[in-house]
């Protein structure tokens, strides 16, 4: 269902990509769905590839301007992807098309889309062609590891984040609230 929309200021719209081997991808795209929905816009967040709730899941139903929808399950970054694992993907693009023709939200968030590339669950010529698509008044962020040149070539704004040190490779596992 379609409802109101509000202009970004200034009317441009971006596309911004997070990608890189380092840690915060989902969290930098998190934090600016934060801040825009602080100023009133509407956030869509879809993730790709992850089916689990996390933590964050937690805080963002909280707030009512931000919807997160997930179009993934178990997580298969160290197997092969399923073919339900390219379903999924399937229908986050089928919904994130229908989520920017109707303009409700002003920020539009595909979360780990990257990954979803990297593994073919999603044709790049497909994601090129929703950034093409994509209305003046929609800021569209992607994150994830792996983002290919096409994709950078076509963003506004690139953050690479590497990992210089990292404690898991001292054997400090995932922890709530902090990883997930």
């Amino acid at each position: 269902m379609c409802f109101r929309y509000f202009k970004l200021q200034g009317g441009n719209h971006l596309i911004q990509v997070y990608t890189g081997n380092g840690k915060g991808k989902t969290t930098a795209a998190f934090g600016l769905a934060l801040r825009a929905a602080g100023a009133g816009l509407n956030v869509y967040i879809g993730q790709f590839a992850k089916g689990r709730s996390c933590s964050e899941h937690k805080a963002l139903r909280k707030i009512k301007n931000i919807k997160l929808e997930q179009f993934g399950g178990e997580c298969f970054i160290r197997d092969k992807p399923r073919p339900m694992d390219v379903e999924f993907a399937r229908q986050g693009m089928e919904k994130i098309k229908k989520i920017i023709a109707c303009r409700n939200y002003q920020v539009i968030i595909l979360d780990e889309i990257n990954i979803a590339l990297k593994f073919k669950l999603v044709p790049l010529k497909e994601v090129l062609d929703l950034i093409r698509l994509t209305p003046k008044n929609i800021e569209l962020v992607l994150t994830g590891r792996y983002a290919p040149a096409r994709l950078i070539a076509a963003a506004n704004l690139v953050s690479r984040i590497k990992e210089v040190k990292h404690y898991y490779t001292k054997g400090v596992k995932a922890r709530r609230g902090i990883e997930f």
